[in-house]
């Protein structure tokens, strides 16, 4: 696939026709060659969004509102070109795509029904004859930066939520996916968006550092918004924070599965192989951590390892599979070293850990401990670890025992203890005998701690986008000392 630049609704190559190329993780053959834009390329694009922000911005919630169901429509019929560009730049199975597309269909359609939730309210106030009230008014041009994990689901609420309250919107593609980003402006323009309200950045992943912080210097650019790993993160928002430009961060997880001695096991282990190797475990929710008390510990591992070591391995493109490869090789690398770290320092392999090129098994690390590497680091592969708890108390401090705060996940049949349990689990969402990889339109989704901050989502998403503002009408003749 050929991905251009996308400015005023237009495909444009980027200035002297630089190129990048995005190779399938599996054949190592070219699947998308996209153009690798200039600084120059994306201060138009910038331009483009700040050009098209007073009409779009003056335009009635109902048309916003009717473009972006038009834009939901238009998605889901196309998602087998989705599925396609999907399968060459990440490996992703028809499965995942399929899930991609529909959620992020639902998001469209959340975002269409927000158009008339953008309200502000009337403030009693002491001064005779004025009307004091606030409003919220959309800000201007948004950075959206997207990652290639879940690419359609995570690149359509950077977009969809900002454009809903009235901004128009610059997306810096991810250099992973840049085709399939580049199938959802093509969304956009067949919904009808005008030309501008939306433009799409691709760069060479070298000139990333340079374009990113000139998108962010440019005086247009009044919020930014970032999906990606915490190190990146942190660089966006020391980056914006020069700008006093607001940023709103979801960022890396270590989610934790905690298993009480009351839990059902077969629904825990349910829970923990859907949470664990959903697309390889490339996804920020993923069940990186089991926390399983010591009395059904054993119980519990023997189940899991069961189902982890039948889950079908192979190209996704070839036949149904659960675990496909890894996005890149170097990806396999760092988890072979994870594996072999945990190994060496006591954890037992209990199954997993075969590498076939850019192939790696659901793999289970038992007996995991602080002074093993994957206890810490986010994996982002089919790797999940056991740390065995001593008692309530114990699972909750192990659980809170990262950096991390994005997602959870509680078992136990007492449901009044099992819900005390995750009321102390620092991340910004716990799922009571639920996976920890769930997500909804209409939920306010986001993380603490080292996982970032803001919500997308929900009616919590306009105070993302909008500014806040205080607004008085004095009728009458005021006072004023002097």
């Amino acid at each position: 696939m050929d991905a251009k630049l996308f400015i005023d609704n237009a495909e444009v190559a980027a200035s002297g026709g630089a190129t990048f190329e995005r190779r399938d993780p599996v054949t190592d053959e070219v699947a998308t060659r996209a153009a690798a834009a200039t600084v120059g390329d994306a201060m138009k694009a910038v331009n483009s969004a700040a050009a098209a922000f007073a009409a779009w911005s003056a335009t009635g919630p109902l048309e916003r509102r009717r473009l972006l169901l038009k834009a939901a429509d238009v998605m889901e019929a196309r998602t087998a070109d989705f599925a396609a560009v999907m399968a060459g730049e990440i490996g992703a199975s028809e499965g995942w795509a399929g899930f991609n597309v529909h959620l992020a269909a639902g998001i469209l359609r959340e975002a269409a029904s927000l158009t008339t939730q953008i309200q502000g309210a009337t403030i009693p106030t002491d001064k005779p004859g004025t009307l004091s009230m606030t409003i919220r008014q959309p800000v201007g041009v948004i950075l959206s930066i997207a990652p290639w994990n879940g690419p359609v689901i995570l690149a359509t609420r950077a977009i969809a939520y900002p454009l809903a309250c009235g901004n128009t919107v610059v997306l810096k593609a991810s250099e992973l996916s840049p085709g399939t980003h580049l199938l959802i402006a093509q969304v956009m323009r067949e919904a009808g968006l005008p030309k501008g309200v939306l433009n799409v950045v691709t760069n060479d992943p070298k000139d990333a550092a340079e374009i990113v912080g000139a998108l962010i210097a440019h005086r247009s650019v009044r919020r930014v918004n970032f999906t990606g790993s915490s190190r990146v993160g942190r660089i966006i928002a020391e980056t914006a924070g020069r700008h006093l430009k607001p940023v709103l961060l979801e960022l890396g997880g270590k989610s934790p599965l905690i298993v009480l001695d009351d839990a059902d096991i077969d629904e825990a282990v349910n829970a923990a192989v859907f949470g664990a190797f959903v697309y390889q475990g490339q996804v920020c929710m993923s069940t990186e951590r089991i926390v399983a008390d010591e009395a059904v510990a054993d119980a519990f591992v023997a189940k899991f390892a069961a189902r982890a070591k039948a889950l079908p391995m192979g190209d996704p493109r070839k036949g149904p599979c659960v675990i496909g490869p890894l996005v890149t090789r170097d990806a396999v690398r760092r988890l072979e070293g994870l594996i072999a770290d945990a190994v060496r320092d006591g954890a037992k392999l209990v199954t997993g850990g075969t590498v076939n090129g850019p192939f790696l098994s659901a793999t289970i690390l038992d007996h995991v401990n602080p002074q093993m590497r994957v206890y810490d680091e986010e994996t982002f592969g089919p790797i999940t670890c056991v740390v065995r708890a001593r008692g309530v108390e114990d699972a909750i401090h192990i659980a809170n025992d990262t950096e991390y705060g994005l997602s959870g996940a509680v078992f136990g049949r007492d449901i009044n203890r099992a819900l005390a349990v995750a009321l102390r689990i620092q991340s910004g969402s716990c799922h009571v005998n639920g996976s920890t990889v769930q997500d909804e339109a209409q939920i306010p989704f986001g993380g603490t701690k080292a996982s970032g901050y803001g919500r997308f989502g929900g009616r919590a998403v306009i105070g993302e986008f909008t500014e806040l503002r205080w607004i008085t009408v004095e009728a009458t003749p005021q006072h004023y000392p002097f």
